[in-house]
């Protein structure tokens, strides 16, 4: 599954801990807004990839809010989550510029396959699988195999260095900045030192191969387009 930071608004408490605490654990750091203003603060303060937005808020409609973004020329993916299930909802979700509509009560699994789903949709790679070389990357399952002459060797990887690798996949062949490496790690509440990156570069490199990440100095990192 591809990392990233989600944005959750929802105004029911029980439901937002519990949907927070899924996608934390799909490895995604989140923001929780019980409401449209505290969601406006989220964005104005961090970039965010991926809304999963209730319709009815405290002080506003959740419809109005994703016309507001598509307006400005946001195109952030976003997920309704709403109780209400009517085929005339669902077509007006998508219309205002939803990716996806899920009705309440819903499995805490379907919404991980569905965040999945448009993150793949979203990074270019419907596929979940990856290859580079004798590696093979499950971005769906988070799962790193290499090919030996005995079969397929897993490869386990920290919290913090898939973090790292995803962000990395989303953008096969492009530099990813530093900075947005170091605001993944943040995302999980790791503290950041001057020599972080290099670390977990360090014992990813290690365990991948040394020629699956490329350093650019001054620019960032690049890892190599898939085979």
């Amino acid at each position: 599954m591809a990392f990233m930071r989600i944005l959750l608004v929802e105004d029911e408490p029980s439901l937002g801990q519990a949907v927070r605490a899924q996608i934390e654990k799909d490895g995604h750091p989140s923001d929780l807004a019980p409401t449209l203003a505290e969601a406006r603060g989220y964005l104005a303060a961090a970039s965010h990839d991926l809304i999963l937005l209730d319709l009815l808020l405290p002080d506003g409609r959740g419809l109005d809010f994703l016309r507001e973004l598509r307006a400005k020329g946001s195109n952030v993916p976003v997920i309704i989550l709403t109780a209400l299930d009517q085929v005339a909802n669902r077509i007006a979700g998508l219309n205002a510029g939803a990716d996806d509509y899920l009705v309440k009560p819903f499995d805490l699994s379907e919404l991980s396959a569905r965040v999945s789903a448009v993150a793949r949709r979203y990074a270019g790679q419907p596929n979940p699988w990856v290859t580079l070389g004798d590696l093979r990357i499950d971005t769906a399952g988070r799962s790193v195999t290499r090919g030996t002459t005995d079969g397929e060797k897993r490869i386990d990887l920290t919290a913090s260095e898939w973090a790292l690798l995803e962000a990395l996949i989303q953008r096969p062949g492009m530099i990813v900045p530093r900075s947005r490496l170091e605001e993944r790690l943040y995302s999980f509440n790791e503290e950041v030192g001057s020599n972080t990156i290099e670390v977990h570069m360090s014992r990813l490199r290690k365990k991948l191969g040394a020629d699956v990440i490329e350093t650019l100095r001054g620019l960032g990192y690049r890892i190599r387009r898939d085979n």
